[in-house]
């Protein structure tokens, strides 16, 4: 099964872009998570404090460094003026989007990944209707493994979990149970808890069942690139020593 890549840039209204249009020493990184969006701007030079200040006016500042590399800034902002965004048009179309959006120079930067090389020329069809576009690749990658940026977003694999489910996920990986040999036991886990044993139990097998419902999707295109499997009875048979 063949995969198709397109990486291509946009321009349109949108407060990071006019940014990076006017200072084009910037380059922003942005990524949409659940309910709101972390953006990372990075810098060679200090910019003057009229460009910090904008920054700050858009979203919150979790982080503001300076080093020898130059200005690094996090920032966390709604996601309520996305609504209707270019994100939700790869979904209509279903292409899986490739984080960090990238801003420079006046343009977001995006690429996308599709089942079908039809998929990608329809998304980029619409886009053209209102948008100005340039498309910089499109490439099947069938034979080629499936990039490590194709990371699933945060918001997509933890979706429909709740905070208890959340924290009882949390607990587990960071006590060492899903390691071999295991760290702790379902006891243990539940002792630290102030609920029952049971209780903790069900929390946690209902955000697993959940977390690799949602991480599907993104197994299927991870797995498609694999012509055999590996754990085919045929498969098993062809490894077997000759008597």
């Amino acid at each position: 099964m063949s995969l198709y890549e397109a990486s291509f840039r946009i321009r349109h209204e949108c407060p990071y872009r006019e940014i990076s249009e006017r200072h084009p020493q910037l380059t922003i990184r942005e990524w949409y998570l659940d309910e709101c969006q972390v953006v990372e701007i990075t810098s060679p030079d200090v910019p003057e404090t009229a460009v910090l200040e904008r920054i700050d006016d858009i979203g919150t500042v979790l982080h503001e460094s300076v080093d020898e590399s130059g200005l690094h800034v996090v920032t966390q902002s709604c996601l309520c003026s996305l609504e209707g965004s270019i994100v939700e048009r790869f979904e209509e179309y279903n292409c899986l989007y490739q984080p960090p959006t990238i801003h420079r120079q006046g343009w977001e930067h995006y690429t996308v990944i599709a089942f079908e090389e039809g998929d990608i020329r329809a998304l980029l069809q619409d886009l053209e209707d209102d948008r100005e576009i340039d498309v910089l690749s499109k490439t099947a990658i069938a034979d080629e493994p499936v990039p490590h940026s194709m990371l699933a977003p945060v918001d997509r694999l933890f979706e429909d979990l709740t905070e208890r489910q959340l924290a009882a996920l949390r607990l587990a990986l960071e006590s060492g149970y899903y390691e071999q040999p295991r760290g702790t036991s379902l006891r243990k886990l539940a002792e630290q808890t102030a609920v029952a044993r049971s209780t903790y139990e069900e929390h946690l097998r209902k955000a697993e069942n959940k977390l690799l419902t949602n991480a599907g999707e993104f197994l299927r295109l991870v797995a498609a690139q694999s012509t055999a499997d590996p754990l085919s009875v045929a498969q098993r048979r062809s490894e077997r020593p000759a008597d």
